[in-house]
């Protein structure tokens, strides 16, 4: 039996499609990411899943039972099941102990360990208008956590957060799963929030799934341009360009476009398995470079943390064969 089955969700809104026979499958501890741009039917979905909206068609079971619609039921939200949304709300001038003892059904014990995960044990006596907005979201999780979900949904939890708040939380949710033992899914647009994370990936695109994988195939072998613009900055070589590359390890000229990420060129010290190159253009972002590279009429993308690089010095580039990928 699967954990969380979602079996041809379809969804209307003024006579046009946000969700369109949508189905996939989460076992239980499964990390999945649903990703898409914006207006994609992401945040539809995870509501659907979850019992907080209204399908048109199609059945949603949790642990082998019916998730009812919100229009089901008295108050929308499946039982095991949380829903952390991307607009939460908390009480003003209420101390953070009063709003989570209306939700605690813990132990003294067992509660205080979600306030230890979320990082908000020292924020209890706080009133709520004295929290940053990154408190203020680790708060809204504990209240959910003290009912004890089996599985958490969590829609864009990292947006508008600054870096050090995004690091706080990325440590929560992983603790969540992990000592708390609670599946979780979540919606995130950035890459770097969601390849280090997730088991796997829903790439959704106009309400329908358009790719679904592990983040390696997800990243390394996109189905589209699509998919690929998703999850980082990528080189696309036409055919009509691709004979730049001809002879290099790993590439065929096969009449489809040549897709390697930035960091699969390597710029190297001979010329051996190698296109000569110039560089047009550096740009510093820590800890590494990119390098706008022209290979004969073709520019590409290079990420190094070669340092010793100037722009319009020559150079010789090669590749690594098995990262080569074809749209």
């Amino acid at each position: 039996m699967n954990f969380l089955e979602v079996s041809n969700i379809s969804k209307q809104q003024h006579g046009a499609y946000i969700l369109k026979d949508v189905s996939f499958t989460q076992q239980q501890f499964q990390k999945i990411v649903i990703a898409g741009e914006t207006g994609s039917g992401k945040s539809t979905l995870m509501k659907i899943a979850g019992g907080m909206a209204q399908a048109d068609s199609g059945t949603v079971m949790f642990e082998g039972k019916r998730v009812k619609g919100a229009l089901e039921v008295l108050i929308p939200g499946h039982p095991g099941t949380a829903y952390l949304s991307q607009h939460f709300e908390l009480r003003n001038n209420y101390r953070v102990e009063e709003i989570l003892s209306y939700a605690n059904k813990l132990t003294d014990e067992e509660a205080a360990e979600i306030y230890d995960i979320c990082k908000i044990s020292h924020l209890l006596k706080r009133k709520t208008d004295q929290l940053s907005g990154g408190e203020k979201q680790r708060i809204a999780m504990a209240r959910l956590l003290i009912s004890s979900p089996r599985l958490f949904l969590l829609d864009e939890p990292y947006s508008n957060l600054d870096m050090i708040h995004k690091s706080i939380l990325k440590g929560v949710i992983s603790d969540i799963g992990e000592r708390l033992g609670i599946t979780c899914m979540l919606i995130s647009h950035d890459p770097q929030d969601i390849l280090p994370w997730a088991d796997e990936i829903l790439v959704m695109k106009e309400g329908e799934i358009v790719q679904q994988g592990s983040p390696q195939q997800i990243y390394n072998q996109p189905q589209s341009e699509y998919v690929a613009g998703l999850f980082g900055k990528y080189n696309l070589i036409t055919p009509g360009n691709a004979a730049i590359l001809e002879g290099l390890p790993g590439v065929t000229l096969n009449g489809k476009s040549i897709f390697i990420r930035p960091e699969d060129f390597k710029i190297v010290r001979t010329k051996k398995d190698a296109v000569s190159g110039k560089i047009v253009d550096l740009s510093f972002y820590g800890g590494y470079l990119e390098a706008e590279v022209a290979l004969g009429k073709t520019q590409v993308t290079i990420k190094t943390t070669d340092t010793r690089l100037k722009k319009g010095a020559a150079v010789n580039v090669g590749l690594t064969p098995e990262m080569v990928w074809y749209l």
